[in-house]
C-alpha cells in the first residue's frame, strides 16, 4: 500500500557571486558585434559559441510528446511518448517527473542540450489545434504536472524550456493575435501554472509566445510586452534563466530588446544582429541590457554542461564535463511510455463490469472502425517525432490473445475529409524541373509521389515545375484532389484548375499552410477505356527564413470501391458474429495540429453511424476513443463500455490490450471538460475580432464555465472509473508543516479511504475550494488539490493533499498584491468535480492558521 501526493521542492540555487562576478568580466571584455552575435541562434535549432566566454555550443530540440532531435542524422527516429493530454490524465506527479527523465536521457542520446517542454497553457477552448498538447484545461493541474516534467528533466542535466508564455492557447491568427485579460484572469488563471514551475523548479529557459496580450495597461506583442516579461518574469518573480523567441516569433529590434526578449531563434537571420549594435550606438538600447541578455545565456549553457573555461579562438576547446552515456534505447523505455498510457486511460463507462475482458473466455474478437485500422498516434506540427516503433492497435491485440482466439479487422468506412496520397503506380514521368528567375533550367528531379514536399531548394532557384501524367483504369468514379502552399497553378491537359497567390513566405510554415493545404477537387468517371490526364503544377518557392526554401504539392486519390455504408454493413457482420467488438473511433492529423484550429468537436457523421450499429449487433461492445482534445459522443449512454485512449504514442496496441484484458488498470482521471453538446462549451471558439481574442469568460475556464452556467456535461472533470470501487472515510486537516514560502504552499489534509472492491486500485483523491455565499461572482468551486493512492483489494490509505496559497489568494491590481481572505472556507473531497464524498469546513485566519469543523457528508 502506497499514498502518492503531489511533491514540492525548492528551485535551483542561483549561481555563486563569485562565478556571476566572473562571467561578468569576460562578457565586459567583448566587442558589442560579438555579444549581440550571441543573441541569435547559429541554425536552427544550435545556438553560438564563444572561445572567449568558455561558451560551447547550446543545442535545443523539439519536445512535448518526445524529443525529435535537430534533423541531422537522416532517417533519425527516437522515442513516441502519449501527447501531453495523456500525460495530464495521469494526474500523476511522480510518473510525470518519471517521463521527464525518459524524456532527458533521450535527448542526451540526441545531443541535445535544451528540450522545448513542457508545454502548459491551458486548454481554454476544446476546439484549440494544440490542445493536445496541453496538460489540462485546470491551472493547478498543469502547473503540478508541468513542474514535474521540469524536476525530471533538468534533475537528469538538461534544461526545460516552459512555454508559451503567456495566454497562447489557440491558433487561428496566432502570431497575429492579442489575447485581452483581465489582470486578475491574467495572475489566477494563465500565470498560475508558470508562476507555480517557475517557484518551484527554476526552468532554465522560457519560451516567449507568438501571440500577444493586452492587460489593460499594456498592448503588444508577447515578446515586446514590457509588464509581462520584465515587470512580472524577471523583476517580480526573479527569473534569472534565458526568455527565447518562439521560433520566427521576434520582429523587431529596439522593442524585443527592452521588453526582456534574450535569444531570438531561429537563426542566423532575424531583427537583431547588426540592428541591435546599431541601435546600442544609437543610445536606444543600453549596452547593459545586452551583457545581462549573455549573462543569462552563460547560466543556461552552465546548468546544461556547455561552460567551460574560456580558450582562444583557434585552440583546442577545453573538454566538457563527463556525464554517464545513456543506455540505447530498449525496453525499459518502451514499458515506461506504455505505463503513462495506462494509467492516463480514462474508463468513462463500464456497465454490468464488461471490461476488463477474460481473454481465456474469448473465441473472437472484432476490431472495428477506421482508428483500429490506423491509429493516430501523434498530433501534427511541431510535437512531431518520427517513432522508432509503433504498435498499432491490431498488432497490440493479436500478440495480447491466447492462440486459437480469433482477431477480425474492419474498417468501417473512411473517417478522412481528403484523399490519400496518389499511388505511385498511376503516376508516369513525375518531374520536378528547377528553374531561375529568368526561366533557366538548373536541375531536375524525377520521382513517382504524390507528395511532393521539397524543403532545402537551392539559392537562385525561383520556380519549381512539375510534370506527370495520371493514369486512371479502374472502371467508376475517381476522386482528385489537389494542394498546394504559396503561389501556383495547377492544369489538367492544359487547362488551370486550381491557383494561389499567397506569398507570405515564413507565415506559411506558422500556419502549416506547408502541411496541410486547402484542396482543390474533380470526379472522374472511368468507362471501358483508361483515362489519362496530363498534369503541370507551376509553383513558386517560398522563401521561410531560417526554415529554409521550400515548395508544396499534394496529388491525392480516392479510386472507386466499397462505399460507407457497405463497409459499415461489413463490420455489423463481424460484430454479431464475435464474443466482443471492439470499435475504435477518434481523429487523425486532418484534424488534430499545430497551425489551425478546429472548425467543430464533430468525429465524421460515419464514424457516429459505424459505433450505433455495431453496439446495436452486439450487446458486449467496447468504444474506444483515439483523440487528443475533446469530441462530441452522443451514443455514449447507448455503448456498455467507454475508453478514452488519447493520442497514444508508439505503445498504443500494446497499452490498450493491457487495459482490455486487465493487465493494467485504466486509471486515469479526465483533465478537461467533456461536453454533452456543442452549446455547452463555455468557449466555443477561438476566432479573434479585428485582431483581439477576448478572454470573456474570465476566471470560468473549463469545468468552472460549466459550473457557472449549471450545465451537464457528458463527463465531468476529473472523472474516471476502474476496477474497482472505494469509500472516503475521513478527512482532516493538518498543522502546516512550515510557514508558507511561495504559491505551491498552503494548508494541508489528510484524506482517509478504503478499497471496497475486489483488485487493487489506484484512486485520485481531489479536493475542491468552494465560493463563499456571499461572493457569487466567484467561480463556483476550484481544484485545490490532488493525491494518487494506490490500495490493496479492502485495505485502507491516508493520503496528504496540499492546498496551494494561491487557492485561497486574490489578485489586488491596484495594489499589486495577493490578498488571502480570512473566514470559513467549504472543501469538498471526492472522485471528480461534480462527485464529492466528504466535506471539510476550514476557518481561515491571514496567516493561513487552520482551525477545524469537520462534517462528512
Amino acid at each position: 500500500m502506497s499514498a502518492l501526493s503531489p511533491a514540492l521542492s525548492a528551485p535551483p540555487a542561483r549561481p555563486e557571486a563569485a562565478d556571476e562576478s566572473r562571467r561578468a568580466a569576460l562578457v565586459e571584455a567583448l566587442d558589442l558585434t560579438d555579444k549581440v552575435r550571441l543573441l541569435t541562434g547559429a541554425t536552427l535549432w544550435a545556438l553560438h559559441g564563444e572561445p572567449r566566454l568558455g561558451l560551447h555550443p547550446v543545442v535545443t530540440s523539439d519536445g512535448p510528446q518526445g524529443v525529435r532531435g535537430t534533423g541531422e542524422v537522416p532517417g533519425e527516429t527516437g522515442l513516441l511518448a502519449p501527447a501531453p493530454s495523456a500525460t495530464g490524465a495521469t494526474w500523476d506527479t511522480e510518473l510525470a517527473e518519471r517521463l521527464g527523465r525518459v524524456f532527458a536521457a533521450e535527448a542526451r542520446r540526441k545531443k541535445v542540450d535544451v528540450v522545448l517542454a513542457p508545454l502548459v497553457n491551458l486548454q481554454r477552448t476544446p476546439v484549440a489545434g494544440r490542445h493536445f498538447e496541453c496538460l489540462s484545461e485546470d491551472p493547478l493541474l498543469s502547473g503540478a504536472l508541468g513542474a514535474a516534467i521540469v524536476r525530471g528533466l533538468q534533475g537528469e542535466g538538461v534544461a526545460a524550456c516552459l512555454k508559451h508564455f503567456v495566454a497562447n492557447d489557440s491558433e487561428t491568427d496566432r502570431t497575429r493575435y492579442r489575447a485581452r485579460i483581465d489582470p486578475r484572469t491574467l495572475r489566477e488563471v494563465y500565470l498560475a501554472p508558470f508562476e507555480r514551475i517557475l517557484a518551484e523548479t527554476g526552468p532554465w529557459s522560457v519560451m516567449g509566445a507568438y501571440s500577444g496580450l493586452d492587460d489593460g495597461t499594456e498592448s503588444a506583442p508577447l515578446l515586446e510586452h514590457r509588464r509581462i516579461l520584465r515587470g512580472v518574469l524577471k523583476d517580480e518573480w526573479g527569473y534569472d534563466g534565458a526568455v527565447i523567441s518562439d521560433w520566427a516569433a521576434a520582429r523587431t529590434t529596439a522593442a524585443t530588446a527592452l521588453a526582456g526578449l534574450d535569444l531570438v531563434m531561429p537563426g542566423p537571420e532575424g531583427p537583431w544582429g547588426d540592428a541591435l549594435v546599431e541601435a546600442v550606438r544609437r543610445g536606444e538600447v543600453d549596452e547593459a541590457v545586452v551583457d545581462d541578455k549573455v549573462l543569462r545565456l552563460m547560466r543556461l549553457a552552465a546548468r546544461v554542461g556547455k561552460l567551460t573555461e574560456p580558450w582562444a579562438p583557434g585552440e583546442q576547446p577545453p573538454p566538457l564535463p563527463a556525464a554517464p552515456a545513456p543506455a540505447p534505447v530498449g525496453e525499459a523505455d518502451f514499458a515506461a511510455l506504455r505505463e503513462v498510457l495506462t494509467r492516463g486511460t480514462v474508463l468513462l463507462r463500464n456497465e454490468e463490469d464488461l471490461l476488463p475482458l477474460d481473454p481465456g473466455r474469448l473465441g473472437s474478437v472484432a476490431l472495428i472502425g477506421p482508428n483500429a485500422v490506423e491509429p493516430y498516434l501523434q498530433g501534427g506540427g511541431s510535437a512531431h517525432v518520427p517513432a522508432v516503433r509503433t504498435v498499432g492497435y491490431a498488432e497490440g491485440l493479436r500478440a495480447a490473445l491466447p492462440d486459437g482466439v480469433g482477431l477480425t479487422v474492419h474498417r468501417g468506412g473512411s473517417s478522412r475529409r481528403h484523399a490519400p496520397f496518389a499511388d505511385p503506380a498511376l503516376l508516369t514521368g513525375m518531374r520536378a524541373a528547377y528553374l531561375s528567375q529568368d526561366g533557366t533550367p538548373l536541375g531536375e528531379e524525377v520521382r513517382r509521389t504524390g507528395d511532393w514536399g521539397v524543403f532545402g531548394v537551392p539559392d537562385g532557384v525561383t520556380d519549381v515545375v512539375l510534370t506527370g501524367r495520371i493514369t486512371l483504369a479502374e472502371p467508376g468514379e475517381h476522386l482528385l484532389e489537389f494542394g498546394c502552399a504559396g503561389r501556383f497553378t495547377v492544369a489538367l491537359d492544359g487547362t488551370p484548375v486550381h491557383t494561389g497567390e499567397d506569398d507570405r513566405g515564413v507565415e506559411l510554415i506558422l500556419e502549416s499552410r506547408h502541411s496541410h493545404p486547402g484542396t482543390h477537387r474533380r470526379t472522374v468517371r472511368v468507362d471501358a477505356e483508361p483515362v489519362r490526364l496530363d498534369l503541370r503544377i507551376d509553383l513558386r518557392v517560398v522563401d521561410a527564413d531560417a526554415y529554409g526554401r521550400f515548395v508544396t504539392a499534394h496529388v491525392r486519390h480516392l479510386p472507386p470501391g466499397p462505399g460507407v455504408e457497405e463497409e459499415i454493413a461489413e463490420a455489423v457482420e463481424a460484430a454479431r458474429a464475435a464474443d466482443v467488438a471492439v470499435v475504435v473511433v477518434g481523429t487523425n492529423e486532418e484534424v488534430e495540429s499545430e497551425g489551425w484550429d478546429r472548425p467543430d468537436l464533430e468525429l465524421t457523421p460515419q464514424q457516429h453511424r459505424l459505433v450505433r450499429a455495431v453496439a446495436a449487433a452486439n450487446p458486449r461492445t467496447v468504444v474506444v476513443v483515439n483523440a487528443g482534445a475533446p469530441v462530441l459522443l452522443p451514443w455514449a449512454d447507448e455503448v456498455p463500455a467507454l475508453l478514452w485512449a488519447w493520442l497514444p504514442g508508439q505503445e498504443a496496441g500494446h497499452a490498450l490490450a493491457d487495459v482490455l484484458f486487465g493487465r493494467a488498470e485504466p486509471s486515469g482521471r479526465l483533465p478537461w471538460t467533456l461536453p454533452a453538446r456543442a452549446e455547452d462549451v463555455p468557449v466555443p471558439d477561438a476566432v479573434p475580432a479585428d485582431g483581439v481574442l477576448d478572454y470573456h469568460e474570465g476566471l470560468h475556464i473549463g469545468h468552472r464555465g460549466y459550473d457557472r452556467a449549471g450545465t451537464e456535461p457528458a463527463f465531468p472533470f476529473g472523472h474516471g472509473l476502474g476496477w474497482t470501487t472505494w469509500s472516503y472515510d475521513r478527512a482532516e486537516a493538518l498543522a502546516p508543516s512550515a510557514p508558507a514560502t511561495g504559491p505551491a504552499d498552503g494548508p494541508r489534509i489528510a484524506v482517509t479511504l478504503t478499497n471496497t472492491g475486489p483488485r487493487t486500485g489506484r484512486e485520485v483523491v481531489q479536493a475542491y475550494l468552494e465560493a463563499p455565499d456571499d461572493a457569487p461572482g466567484e467561480p463556483v468551486r476550484v481544484l485545490a488539490g490532488f493525491a494518487v493512492a494506490e490500495v490493496p483489494a479492502g485495505g485502507t490509505a491516508t493520503v496528504t493533499l496540499t492546498l496551494p496559497l494561491r487557492v485561497f489568494q486574490t489578485w489586488d491590481e491596484e495594489h499589486r498584491i495577493w490578498r488571502t481572505a480570512a473566514g470559513r472556507r467549504r472543501l469538498r473531497v471526492g472522485r471528480s468535480s461534480r462527485d464529492p464524498r466528504l466535506t471539510l469546513d476550514l476557518d481561515l485566519e491571514l496567516e493561513l492558521e487552520l482551525d477545524l469543523d469537520l462534517d462528512l457528508g
